[in-house]
């Protein structure tokens, strides 16, 4: 007759935890090699990939804050009718139009820069300039620099790690290998022995 098991009772699965840093018999020296290829991966990825994406972040942001204090507006004339396009977008449209500026020392300069569409020739737009009065891009805002410089600390955390990631894949891909190998030279020796046994 069958023995019937008890409803509560459930299957547990054997568990042996950091089973490859316990000295046992099944343990061979590249599961020894791995354990640790496994530690150094993770502490790359978390204290590696957390101190280059701070890093990162602190850089960019010192770079927007530079560009704050080293861009200044100044008003400048349109020298040009810029049209507005028949078909408009969904955001403001731009387009390349040239302007003429007066920089804080007094001379007078002009260039091609992008203003919004629709402005007659002598309307007055903004424009930002540089230290040397040169024409420049509106620096981001400190919330838009900060969103940027977070993605760029951000990225830059995920390259590492996948980097990290990817090489030891490939360190563990090698040992893995290796004790392939090694079960076949001990097969070989093994195998053999275990059919005259059985026949």
């Amino acid at each position: 007759m069958r023995e019937e098991r008890p409803a509560n009772r459930k299957r547990r699965r054997t568990r042996v935890p950091l089973w490859r840093w316990r000295s046992n018999p099944v343990r061979r020296r590249d599961d020894v090699l791995e354990a640790w290829l496994v530690l150094a991966i993770w502490v790359l990825i978390t204290v590696g990939g957390t101190a280059v994406g701070v890093v990162t972040a602190r850089a960019a942001d010192q770079v927007f804050a530079q560009q704050r204090a080293d861009r200044i507006p100044v008003r400048a004339v349109l020298l040009d009718d810029v049209p507005r396009p028949a078909t408009s977008g969904m955001g403001r449209d731009l387009a390349s139009a040239k302007v003429r500026w007066t920089n804080p020392d007094g001379s007078t300069r002009s260039g091609m820069t992008l203003v919004t569409t629709g402005k007659k020739s002598g309307s007055t737009v903004r424009i930002w300039i540089d230290t040397h009065g040169k024409l420049s891009t509106q620096p981001p805002t400190p919330g838009k620099a900060a969103v940027e410089a977070g993605l760029f600390g951000a990225s830059a955390a995920l390259a590492l790690s996948g980097a990290v990631f990817g090489i030891g894949s490939v360190g563990r891909g090698y040992l893995d290998r290796r004790r392939i190998k090694e079960w076949d030279r001990e097969w070989a020796l093994v195998g053999p022995q275990w059919g005259h046994k059985t026949s």
